[in-house]
């Protein structure tokens, strides 16, 4: 069996990492799990925001699309140059993205794989000598890749059974046959996610409170005698409500208590 299939059933196996004993669940993170992983989703926000509205991929389906590939925990981001190699960029500041020379356009490529093309329209491939570089105009063996996910890390495995990292000199290379420190990557994106598209907001729902209640009114009335009835209490339980989520159930109690909706008894 090659090292390539090996990787691609196993664990990711780093170098120096030691085998951890199984530990009990503190009562800390016993209250991190229950409150729903927020502190989690922070943090992702925080890291977001950290790299200019780029984020993680932590699955190959969100590989698509302009993509830029972090070197470690660093803000440095794999550079095109114009001769077809590739090199560590400079680091960047908190809140920049990456340069337009540090942009890929990921591409799918099977079921696993997937591949990356430059800035100069060329595809990222391994060479004999095991460095990345970019002169393909269309995708082949050399061009696919194998992202490897584990636990929170991410590896590029190449065609040649090697993981994508860096030289002595900062040249992009995959030369290594494990995944260390060196060879750890992020693949962040800019598309928009399902999850950060706004919600559409209901016609009847646009306005202040008041406005929203009348027109909730207007919506379901009785309309016997022609005139509104609207509960003359403040608003405070309504801002409530709609932190809470539960805005269209207090709508409808205040419905309630006027006889003012005709799904009320």
């Amino acid at each position: 069996m090659s090292e390539y299939s090996r990787v691609k059933v196993g664990k990711l196996k780093l170098k120096g990492e030691k085998k951890s004993h199984k530990k009990h669940k503190s009562k800390k993170r016993k209250a991190e799990d229950e409150d729903g992983g927020s502190s989690s989703s922070s943090k992702k926000d925080t890291d977001t925001a950290d790299h200019g509205g780029w984020w993680c991929c932590q699955a190959l389906h969100q590989m698509a699309g302009s993509v830029a590939i972090q070197l470690g925990d660093a803000p440095v981001y794999v550079r095109a140059l114009d001769n077809g190699l590739f090199t560590a960029g400079a680091p960047h500041d908190q809140g920049d993205g990456p340069s337009p020379e540090e942009v890929l356009t990921a591409v799918p490529a099977g079921e696993e794989r997937i591949a990356f093309k430059s800035g100069y329209n060329k595809y990222l491939g391994v060479d004999g000598a095991g460095k990345v570089v970019g002169r393909a105009d269309a995708i082949g063996p050399r061009e696919m890749w194998l992202p490897v996910f584990q636990e929170g890390k991410t590896a590029l495995l190449g065609a040649n059974e090697c993981f994508l990292g860096v030289d002595e000199e900062d040249n992009v290379v995959a030369v290594s046959q494990t995944a260390g420190p060196e060879q750890i990557v992020m693949v962040r994106s800019n598309m928009m996610r399902e999850c950060d598209r706004p919600k559409e907001v209901p016609e009847e729902e646009r306005g202040k409170l008041r406005d929203v209640e009348k027109n909730y009114v207007k919506k379901f009335q009785k309309f016997q005698d022609k005139r509104l009835r609207i509960n003359k209490d403040g608003v405070a339980e309504l801002k409530a409500a709609r932190n809470e989520g539960s805005l269209h159930e207090a709508l409808l109690d205040r419905r309630a208590k006027m006889k003012a909706d005709r799904y009320c008894k």
